[in-house]
C-alpha cells in the first residue's frame, strides 16, 4: 500500500503537478545491491518540501509546456543544495530538447557501467565467451590418474554463479566437475590449484573506499570468480532472549570463511543493534550486537576475501562427491605469485601443459544484461579487465589502441574504453575514468558525454543488444519497482546509479507521440535522501514518456 501511494504521488508530479509533495529521506546503497548493513545515522531532511504548483492537463502536448514542467521539477527548492545535470535529445531529429549543466563534470555512480559495457560490446562482440580451462602436465593415464597438479585457469567468467543458475550456488561448479570426470579423471596425486593469474594488478577497483570492501557490491575482482565473490547472509533472532542469533549463509558450507557469532537476541520491541564486520583481507566475519525477539532480521551479501580459493574449495568438494580422490591440498596462484604454473594459452600436444577440460560462459550479450540490469559492480570490473587483456594479448589490437600497453589489466582496459569513446566522439579530456563500475568516487563524466554515447550506440550494429541489456521501467532490474502504472512502464530503458550523494538515470524513452529520445540525468552533492532524489528524476522521465506533442 505504501509503495502504491508513492507511485501515485510520482505520477501526480509528472502528469498533473499540484500543491506540494513531501517526501521522506532514505538511505540508498550503491545500485545493484540489497540493504547491506544496519541503517546508518539518519541524514538531515531536505530544507524545503517539494512544491510544484499550477494545474496541468494529464500530459504535456506542446514543447513549451514540456519544458516548463521539466523546469518546475529540476528547479524545485528542495533540490537547490545539490547539483543537477540534465540533457535530453531527440534521436529522430537530432534536436536538443533540454539541457542544464550538461557540460559539467559529475560523479556518475553506476551510469559509468554504460561506458564499459558499450565498449565491450563493440570490441568483444555480443558472441564473446569467457573460458575456464582445466589443465595438467599430462592427460590422465588409463587408470584416470593425474600424476601431478590439476590446475583450473579462469579468464574472468562471472557466470559461475547463482544469478545465472536459478539461484543454485553449486550448479556452475558442478557443471565444471562433470566435465572433469567426463575427461576420465579419477585421482589427482598433486594439488588442486586455482589459477587466477590471467588478470594483472590489484583485485580492487581504483578509487574504491574501504567501507565498501566488506560488502558484495565491493567484492574483489578475480579471473576465477564464483557466486559474485560473495556470500548471502541472513541473520534472525534466536528462540529466546539472550540466545545467539541464527545465521544462514548461501552457499551453506564455507571452508573458506569463518563466522564469529557474538550477536544475541534482545527483548521483543527493543531496537536492533546488529553489527557486521570483516577486516580488510580477513577471512573471519564478526557479528556482534543484538536483534529483538520476533524481528524479521537482516539479509545482505558479504564479500569473500579470496575468490579463487573459494572456487577451488567448492570444486574439490564437487569432485570428491563424484568419486575423484584429491591427494594434495587446495591452493591458488595469481599474477603476483612467486610460483607460476606451466601453462600455454593455446595448448599444444607437445607443450608443457595439456587441457583436460574447458567450460565456456554464456555469450557476452547475456552477461551484459546480467551486468546492467542488476547493476553488478564486480561483473563490470571483470569486463573492464577482460578488455585490457584482449588488447594486451592481441598484438594488432595493442598497436592500434595503445603505444605503451600498461601491465595492469585495469589500466589496459581503461585504455580500450577511452579509444572506443574517441570513436564515439568523446575526447579523452571530456571524461575522467577511474574504474569500470562507477563505485569509485573519482569517476567524472557529464550529461553531455553520456547522451553522446547513447546517441552513438543507437546507431551501432549492436544497439539491440545494448538496449536489451538495460533495465526496463516497472519490469526488471533496478527499475522493476519504479514508474509502474505510468507511460514509462515497459517503455523506458535506462541505467540507474546511486551513491551516498549521487543519483543518476540515463537511457532511452519513446514519447506518447512515438518520438525516440535519449536522456541523462545526474544529481550530485545531494544528501542521502533517496526518495526525493529518485522521484524527482523519475518524474521527468515520466513526463518524457507521456509527452504527446512534437519536439520541433
Amino acid at each position: 500500500m505504501i509503495m502504491l501511494r508513492r507511485l501515485t504521488i510520482l505520477v501526480l508530479i509528472a502528469l498533473n503537478p499540484v500543491a506540494f509533495l513531501p517526501l521522506r529521506a532514505q538511505n540508498p546503497q550503491p545500485s545493484g545491491t540489497t540493504v547491506q548493513a544496519p541503517s546508518p545515522s539518519p541524514q538531515p531532511a531536505p530544507r524545503n518540501p517539494v512544491r510544484i504548483s499550477v494545474g496541468r492537463s494529464v500530459a504535456p502536448t506542446t514543447r513549451a509546456e514540456l519544458l516548463t514542467r521539466i523546469e518546475e521539477i529540476a528547479h524545485q527548492p528542495a533540490l537547490e543544495p545539490g547539483f543537477f545535470a540534465v540533457k535530453i535529445v531527440s534521436l529522430d531529429t537530432g534536436l536538443l530538447i533540454y539541457e542544464q549543466n550538461a557540460n559539467k563534470f559529475v560523479r556518475p555512480a553506476s551510469n559509468m557501467k554504460l561506458y564499459t559495457v558499450a565498449a565491450a560490446l563493440d570490441r568483444l562482440t555480443p558472441d564473446f565467451h569467457f573460458m575456464t580451462s582445466v589443465y595438467a602436465k599430462e592427460k590422465p593415464n588409463k587408470s584416470g590418474v593425474i600424476s601431478d597438479f590439476l590446475g583450473v585457469k579462469g579468464t574472468g567468467d562471472p557466470s559461475i554463479a547463482a544469478r545465472f543458475n536459478s539461484g543454485d550456488y553449486f550448479k556452475g561448479i558442478n557443471d565444471l566437475a562433470d566435465r572433469i570426470v567426463a575427461a576420465g579423471v579419477k585421482r589427482v596425486k598433486g594439488d588442486l590449484v586455482g589459477d587466477e593469474s590471467y588478470f594483472n594488478g590489484a583485485p580492487l577497483g581504483s578509487g574504491w573506499e574501504w567501507e565498501d570492501l566488506q560488502w558484495a557490491y565491493g567484492a574483489q575482482v578475480s579471473a576465477l570468480s564464483v557466486n559474485d565473490n560473495g556470500i548471502d547472509l541472513t541473520v534472525k533472532p534466536g528462540e529466546k532472549v539472550g540466545a545467539p542469533v541464527v545465521i544462514t549463509t548461501g552457499p551453506p558450507a564455507m571452508s573458506f570463511m569463518t563466522i564469529a557469532n557474538r550477536a544475541t537476541t534482545s527483548p521483543r520491541g527493543s531496537k536492533s543493534d546488529l553489527q557486521i564486520y570483516r577486516g580488510l583481507g580477513a577471512n573471519t566475519l564478526e557479528l556482534s550486537g543484538s536483534i529483538p525477539l520476533g524481528d524479521n532480521g537482516w539479509t545482505g551479501s558479504v564479500a569473500i576475501p579470496d575468490p579463487a580459493l573459494a572456487f577451488v574449495s567448492m570444486l574439490r568438494d564437487a569432485l570428491i562427491k563424484r568419486g575423484v580422490k584429491i591427494d594434495g591440498r587446495v591452493r591458488t596462484v595469481s599474477s603476483q605469485s612467486i610460483e607460476r604454473l606451466p601453462y600455454l594459452e593455446r595448448v599444444q600436444p607437445t607443450g608443457i601443459a595439456v587441457e583436460i577440460a574447458s567450460m565456456p560462459s554464456p555469450p557476452f550479450s547475456v552477461i551484459a544484461a546480467q551486468t546492467l540490469k542488476p547493476s553488478q559492480n564486480q561483473y563490470t570490473e571483470i569486463i573492464l579487465r577482460a578488455l585490457g587483456e584482449w588488447a594486451r594479448r592481441d598484438l594488432s589490437a595493442t598497436r592500434d589502441y595503445m603505444q605503451d600497453v600498461p601491465k595492469n589489466s585495469e589500466d589496459a582496459g581503461l585504455g580500450v574504453v577511452k579509444k572506443f569513446l574517441r570513436q564515439a566522439g568523446i575526447g579523452e579530456n571530456d571524461v575522467a575514468l577511474n574504474d569500470g563500475s562507477g563505485l569509485s568516487r573519482n569517476d567524472l563524466i557529464s550529461a553531455n558525454t553520456t547522451v553522446q554515447l547513447l546517441t552513438f550506440m543507437s546507431k551501432h550494429k549492436y544497439f539491440a543488444q545494448f538496449r536489451d541489456a538495460l533495465p526496463i521501467a516497472g519490469v526488471d532490474g533496478t527499475l522493476r519497482t519504479r514508474m509502474k502504472g505510468t507511460p514509462a512502464e515497459g517503455n523506458l530503458r535506462a541505467k540507474t546509479g546511486s551513491l551516498s550523494s549521487v543519483a543518476s538515470l540515463s537511457g532511452y524513452v519513446t514519447t506518447a507521440a512515438g518520438e525516440h529520445l535519449a536522456f541523462s540525468m545526474m544529481l550530485n552533492n545531494y544528501p542521502d535522501a533517496g526518495a526525493l532524489r529518485r522521484d524527482s528524476i523519475d518524474a521527468i522521465a515520466v513526463l518524457l514518456a507521456s509527452f504527446a506533442g512534437k519536439t520541433q
